[in-house]
């Protein structure tokens, strides 16, 4: 029986997502879905619920919560990877607290900036024994990534892991519709080209019937930015670099140096930007799951509609062999994006089938665009540097040239607030000298 393992299935609402869509697929009729998480409450409460959407979508796989991770990846053919090592407490409100003690205010912290940086910090020793378990019980497995912050923990995987990775998000497939939408725009007949590096990839070409829609799309964006919306970051970055960039504003108000400001508090409020917006978020979250849980878990009628996750798709292509194109996130061997860093994580087109995952080459991004995702990449780099030598200094490296915390602090105050953090994590992390 092949099997699918999902890692931190404990996530029911995402675990229904993606497993409920690999339900749907004829291809994957009889394989085994394999459920693990250290919350054995959360694992039973995903297996239940995963056993009644079966049983009401008629499908044949076999559900299986295990306890002992080794066992979940025995054999596997794919791993799906949705874990979020230390939760909101105590970690996500440590990535927030200290901070804000040295006046350093963050969004969502789950990508790059101080928070990205820890996020990752006790998350990759986590993956490279997920990496090191797989080489021994299911080398040939696909990795499937949907944990942030994505470029860093891809491409430690690709770098050390030796399992053969792809990252995924849903930021590029929404992007185009979630633009026209926004903006009173048709949305079909569309043609777009998307190429970045994950949570900054830029809509490179938008087109209707082959109309160029990015006049338009700009003219009612200057439009739009004269009242408050939940989008205006992202539409200042288009103003002034020219390109529409896939991830939230919320998201891109914390990724550059130009718009949570100490010297500039009026901007939060012109532009609608959510300081703690993710602590916000988790506590909705832990207070929505209470209420929701007997609808999702106990629900024995419980219905399914395919998603626009990528998972369920890139399965059933190396499966059937019929091809499918993702935005995934892959390393840049061969420089893919050409104006870009060879060990940086690239998010670009790739075609998929049984194969496996083929990135495309795309060239050199404008300028200005391959500037800004570079300031990222730095910060990237030198994380994945910190984790794989367990030394300090390249955890302050990678402060020090995150966009956001530099445009905020002095190089003292940096290494200060890293070694806060370090001392608040304890053993959330490894030990660094």
């Amino acid at each position: 029986m092949s099997k699918i393992t999902f890692l931190g299935a404990g996530s029911s609402v995402f675990a229904k997502n993606v497993l409920g869509d690999c339900m749907m697929v004829p291809s994957l009729q009889g394989f085994e879905f394999a459920l693990f998480d250290i919350d054995h409450e959360r694992l039973k409460d995903s297996e239940n619920m995963l056993n009644n959407l079966k049983n009401s979508t008629k499908s044949t796989v076999n559900v299986k919560a295990y306890t002992d991770r080794k066992e979940a990846l025995r054999g596997a053919k794919y791993v799906i990877n949705a874990i979020q090592v230390g939760g909101y407490d105590p970690c996500t409100i440590t990535d927030f607290e200290i901070p804000k003690k040295y006046g350093l205010r963050q969004t969502i912290a789950d990508t790059i900036g101080i928070g990205g940086i820890f996020r990752n910090l006790r998350t990759i020793p986590v993956m490279l024994d997920f990496a090191e378990d797989m080489q021994e019980v299911c080398p040939d497995a696909w990795f499937l990534n949907y944990t942030n912050p994505m470029a860093v923990l891809t491409g430690t995987m690709l770098r050390f892991g030796g399992i053969k990775t792809v990252g995924l998000c849903h930021s590029v497939q929404v992007c185009a519709d979630h633009l026209l939408k926004s903006l009173d725009m048709p949305t079909d007949n569309l043609h777009w080209k998307i190429a970045g590096i994950n949570h900054m990839a830029w809509l490179l070409e938008i087109e209707r019937n082959g109309e160029d829609l990015y006049p338009e799309i700009k003219r009612r964006a200057l439009e739009k930015q004269k009242t408050k919306h939940d989008d205006m970051v992202r539409f200042e970055l288009m103003k002034n670099f020219g390109y529409y960039v896939t991830e939230s504003s919320e998201h891109n108000a914390e990724y550059h140096p130009y718009f949570i400001k100490s010297q500039y508090p009026e901007l939060i409020d012109k532009l609608n930007i959510p300081l703690d917006e993710y602590p916000r978020r988790c506590v909705n979250q832990i207070e929505g799951w209470k209420k929701m849980r007997d609808d999702l878990v106990n629900n024995k009628n419980l219905e399914h509609q395919r998603s626009h996750e990528y998972g369920s798709y890139i399965i059933e292509a190396m499966e059937t062999n019929i091809p499918y194109k993702i935005g995934g996130n892959v390393l840049n061997t061969g420089r893919l994006i050409s104006n870009l860093p060879e060990k940086a994580v690239v998010e670009v087109p790739c075609l998929v089938d049984s194969s496996g995952v083929t990135p495309t080459y795309v060239g050199d991004l404008p300028e200005q665009l391959a500037a800004l995702n570079r300031t990222n990449i730095n910060t990237q780099l030198l994380t994945i540097e910190a984790a794989m030598t367990r030394k300090k200094e390249h955890i302050y490296h990678a402060a020090m040239l995150d966009p956001h915390t530099a445009a905020e602090l002095s190089l003292d105050d940096i290494v200060s607030l890293c070694d806060d953090l370090i001392e608040a994590h304890g053993d959330w992390l490894p030990k660094f000298k």
